[in-house]
Order: structure tokens, then C-alpha cells, then sequence
């Protein structure tokens, strides 16, 4: 290549310098060559050196990052950086390096034609740490844009639809201190997320701050969203609907500024519909924004404690609904709460109407004594107990038949291990040398975690049951509101059946049914218009009917 010589459009001739020794030690003078120092732009190189930070992956680190490390420490006896987020590689579905030769190499422009480049990019963010190795498939980025991506997006939707339909303008935004208690706890939750992605970041750690935002909006969509539906569209309290669409259009405003790094597409189509089409003032683009910092006087920890405390008793609530088979849409008398501290009490205490409309159920009580529900059903752990106490394992079996459970859990809390007296000595025992089972007691559900349990009365009383045959009434004919393609302000007429027990329970909640799915008449025959069905409630199969109507 030295003897090859190009002519110039200044008309002199450009040929190779000798000077050049190898293409990885150019590279790592580039945090000096970048600025031509030391010729010129002294004060920008050492205003920018250290570097902040390089990326590159694995295989380049005895070439880029070591030059620049050497050359760092040659020229200033300094490093070059000060962070180095180094990139594992990529593997194929078969969990081996991709290479064209395997077969196994993905077309990243197949990839992006198809999920889209926000979808690519929170899979790597938040599927493992940069500097660990990851498995690339298309089901992979798919479950990433549906998780994340897609509930998002699903809530910006909510928010549009109904903030139309009520002429919603932001500038109508009632002060954050005038708000009900669920719009304080979710702009709560959002300054400390801002703050929590802020240290994150400051950090290098991508993966931490892109998890707890996809956490974040989890609970957005699934606790706020889907608890204040409501409030959104027909609650008749115009200062309550106000306050929930300013606090959702805060957040989401908010979101796509803490999102604009890390999807830069979808940040930039909700600031464009949420804030420009609304303020001709607003930056031209959310990527002009300034980063969000957090407001401290809008954080309430103690608020945002208590709401995990309320979540984590429904979570459990459902997984003891779950256990037993009860839908949720079964109204049970009453729920006990055990394992809790006087705090824990009065917080429940305060959103007890959240729990048992959540969980739908009646009254809430307290419990302290877990077997009064539920018992411990133990087998000895045989992969752990056979190298232990192989010769013991028959006489370990018989005791653990008819040990007490609740005694055992409770050493294996306190102390770590349980000394088992058997007719062949004593044995102890680990919390993995058993198998627990939790057993609910005739007439409840239980789910327990750590100390905390939560027990469901399941007896079910002729109110109950109606109401509950009410409430699935309402579910199908929302289904078949859906599915005739009626919008969701739709008035409509109803008809069910008679003589049966569905229209019993209908009758015995009828404002409920009638206020849930909009109906403003209800019929004895299905409109010649009318949209019918076949439908299965408990055992029946009934003829329902909807037919949209002007109010």
C-alpha cells in the first residue's frame, strides 16, 4: 500500500505516512488525537479526560481497551477512562456463539422489521446485564415488546381514548395535594422511580434502571389503571375524573422523558400526541427535554409502603382464591390477615375497602394463629436427607408423618434447623431437608409467605352465591359488548331469560348489572337488531342478547 499514491482535489499528492503502526494503537490515541492535541484545543481535551466512559464488547478488550489503557499511562501516567461497560457476546437460540457457519446467526434488519427497534433494544437492557452473556431469539424480543412495550402502550391507548371522549386538557390539573389517595401514591411512586433510575444511571447500571421502570409500569397499568377505570369515563364526579386524567397525563409525560434513552421511538410519539399537540410552546422533541428529576415533595414513603403492603395481601389473597378454585368473581364473606405488626394493621386498616373490593370479599379480619386455617403437611427431602442420614431416612420418614409442622417452620425460622427425636436417635434438620406443603383446613383457602398469611372464609351463603352468578352475567355481556364492536359509552338493551337462576341473581342486583354494562332497558325477547349469543353461566346455557340504543 505505500507505493499506492491518489491524487488530491488540491492537487498535491496523497500518499500512506510512515508513521502509522497499528490500527488498535490509532485507536487508542483517540482520547488524544480526537482533539489534535497537544497542536491545539488544550483546554477541551483536558476538559474531557479522563473519559467518562468506553463500551465495546468481549473481544475487543487486548485490543481497544488496552491500547487506550496504555497510552493513558504512557503519555499522562493516568488512566484513559473511568468506566468500562464491557459487552458479552450474543448467542444463538442453541445457546452457542452465532456464526454464519453454524446456521444459528440472526439478520438484525429481519429482527427490526418485524418487532421494531424499541422492542430490540429493552430486550438487551433488561433480559441480562451487558456483561453477561445472552440468548437472542425472535421469541425472546416478542415476549419483551407484549411485556413491557405493549402494556405501555396499552395505557397511552386507555388514556387517549377516554381523554377525548371527555375533552380532557391538561392545563385543568388539580393541585397534587388535593387528589384522591390512589393519584398521590402512583405520582409518588413515579418521583422515586425517577430518582432510583437517576442513581442508576449515574452508575452505568442500564439494566437496574430499565427493569425498575418496566416495574414501574406494571403496577401503573395493573394496580392504578385497572383500580380507577372508573374514574375515567362516567363517575359523575368531575373533580375526581379530572384529577385521574391529570395525574395519568403527568405520568406518562413523565415517562416518556425517563423512556427516551432507552426506546426513543415510542418516548417520541407520546411526548408529540401528549404534549405538543396540546402546547404549541413545547420542545419540538422529547430528545430536547431536559432528563426528569424527582420531586421530593411528592414522594410518601410511608404511602408507598403501605400500598406494597396491600398489594402483597391481594397477591396472595388471589393465590389462595387460585388454590381453592373460587373465581374472583365470587363474593366471600370474610378474609383473615395474620402475621402483621400494629403498622401493618393500621395500614390495611386505612385501605381495607381497596383489599376487599380486590379480592371481593365482605369483611376483613385478624388472625395470629396459622393452624386455626391451615396445617404443614412434611416429607423428608430425599436428595439432601440420603447423604446425610441414609440408614436413619425410614425412621425420619415415620417422625415427619407426625411432627408438628407449625413447630418445625417455626425452628427452621428462628434458630435455622429442627433437632427430629426418633425411636433411632435424633436427627437435625435443615429448612432443605424437607418438603412442606401448606394444607388449608376444612372451609378456607390459605396462602402464606414468610410470617404473613392470608385465609378465605369459603362458605358461601344464598346472597353471595346470587351475587356472584350477578357478576358473571356482567362478564359475558361485556365480552358481547366487545365483540359486537359497540364503543365503550354505548347505551344498550339487554335481554336474559327468565326462569332460571342467573335471572334470579340478575333481579337481585340489578342495579348493579344494569350500571356495570350500560343498559338502559332490558327486553323479555332479543331485538330484531340485536346482537345474541349462546352463553354458558354455572351450568346454564342462556340466550343473552345486546342491541345498541339511544339513550
Amino acid at each position: 500500500i505505500d507505493a499506492v499514491e491518489l491524487e488530491c482535489k488540491c492537487g498535491g499528492t496523497m500518499r500512506r505516512i510512515p508513521e502509522v503502526a497499528d490500527a488498535w494503537l490509532d485507536s487508542g490515541c483517540a482520547h488524544t488525537a480526537q482533539w489534535h492535541y497537544p497542536f491545539e484545543n488544550k483546554e477541551a481535551k483536558e476538559a474531557a479526560y479522563p473519559i467518562d466512559f468506553i463500551s465495546e464488547a468481549i473481544d475487543q478488550t487486548r485490543g481497544w481497551f488496552y491500547s487506550l489503557l496504555a497510552t493513558g499511562a504512557f503519555l499522562y501516567d493516568d488512566v484513559a477512562y473511568r468506566n468500562c461497560l464491557c459487552l458479552e457476546l450474543v448467542l444463538g437460540e442453541d445457546g452457542l456463539k452465532m456464526s454464519k457457519s453454524r446456521g444459528n446467526a440472526v439478520d438484525p434488519f429481519e429482527v427490526l422489521n418485524k418487532h421494531g427497534a424499541d422492542a430490540i433494544r429493552w430486550y438487551f437492557y433488561t433480559v441480562a446485564q451487558p456483561w453477561q452473556r445472552r440468548v437472542f431469539s425472535h421469541d425472546a424480543v416478542a415476549e419483551s415488546l407484549k411485556k413491557f412495550l405493549g402494556t405501555l402502550y396499552n395505557v397511552y391507548g386507555f388514556f387517549v381514548l377516554y381523554a377525548n371522549i371527555e375533552g380532557f386538557r391538561p392545563d385543568d390539573a388539580p393541585p397534587v395535594s388535593e387528589r384522591p389517595l390512589m393519584d398521590r401514591w402512583v405520582l409518588s411512586r413515579y418521583n422515586t422511580l425517577v430518582e432510583k433510575v437517576r442513581v442508576e444511571l449515574e452508575d452505568y447500571q442500564i439494566t437496574a434502571a430499565a427493569r425498575a421502570i418496566e416495574d414501574f409500569v406494571d403496577e401503573l397499568s395493573n394496580w392504578y389503571v385497572r383500580r380507577g377505570r372508573d374514574r375515567f369515563w362516567g363517575s359523575g364526579d368531575e373533580a375526581d375524573t379530572q384529577s385521574a386524567f391529570a395525574t395519568l397525563h403527568e405520568v406518562l409525560t413523565g415517562s416518556a422523558k425517563l423512556l427516551a434513552p432507552f426506546t426513543p421511538f415510542l418516548a417520541e410519539e407520546i411526548h408529540q400526541n401528549l404534549t405538543r399537540s396540546v402546547d404549541t410552546n413545547a420542545l419540538e422533541s422529547v430528545h430536547y427535554c431536559d432528563f426528569p428529576t424527582s420531586d421530593g415533595a411528592v414522594i410518601d414513603t410511608e404511602l408507598e409502603s403501605a400500598m406494597s403492603l396491600v398489594r402483597r395481601v391481594v397477591s396472595m389473597g388471589r393465590a389462595a382464591r387460585n388454590g381453592s378454585g373460587i373465581r374472583t368473581r365470587q363474593p366471600l364473606a370474610t378474609m383473615i390477615v395474620g402475621g402483621l405488626n400494629d403498622a401493618q394493621r393500621d395500614a390495611l386498616t386505612r385501605h381495607r375497602v381497596t383489599v376487599l373490593d380486590e379480592l371481593n370479599v365482605k369483611n376483613i379480619a385478624w388472625g395470629d394463629d396459622l393452624g386455626e386455617f391451615a396445617s404443614y403437611q412434611i416429607k423428608p427431602n430425599l436428595p439432601t436427607l440420603g447423604p446425610k442420614y441414609g440408614k436413619g431416612l425410614n425412621a425420619i420418614r415415620s417422625a415427619l408423618a407426625t411432627v408438628d409442622g407449625a413447630a418445625m417452620m417455626k425452628a427452621f425460622e428462628s434458630k435455622g434447623s429442627y433437632d427430629l427425636t426418633t425411636d433411632s436417635g435424633a436427627f437435625n434438620l435443615t429448612k432443605d431437608d424437607a418438603l412442606v406443603a401448606l394444607e388449608s383446613r376444612e372451609g378456607y383457602a390459605v396462602a402464606q409467605e414468610d410470617d404473613l398469611f392470608v385465609a378465605l372464609a369459603t362458605a358461601l351463603t344464598p346472597e353471595l352465591a346470587r351475587e356472584g352468578l350477578a357478576r358473571e352475567l356482567v362478564n359475558r355481556v361485556q365480552a358481547m359488548r366487545k365483540e359486537a364492536d359497540f364503543h365503550v359509552a354505548d347505551r344498550i338493551a339487554l335481554s336474559v331469560p327468565r326462569g332460571n337462576a342467573v335471572y334470579e341473581a340478575f333481579e337481585a342486583c340489578r342495579e348493579y348489572v344494569l350500571g356495570e354494562t350500560l343498559a338502559v332497558r332490558v327486553d323479555e325477547q332479543p331485538g330484531k337488531g340485536a346482537f345474541t349469543k349462546d352463553v354458558k353461566i354455572d351450568g346454564d346455557t342462556l340466550i343473552l342478547s345486546v342491541e345498541r340504543v339511544s339513550e
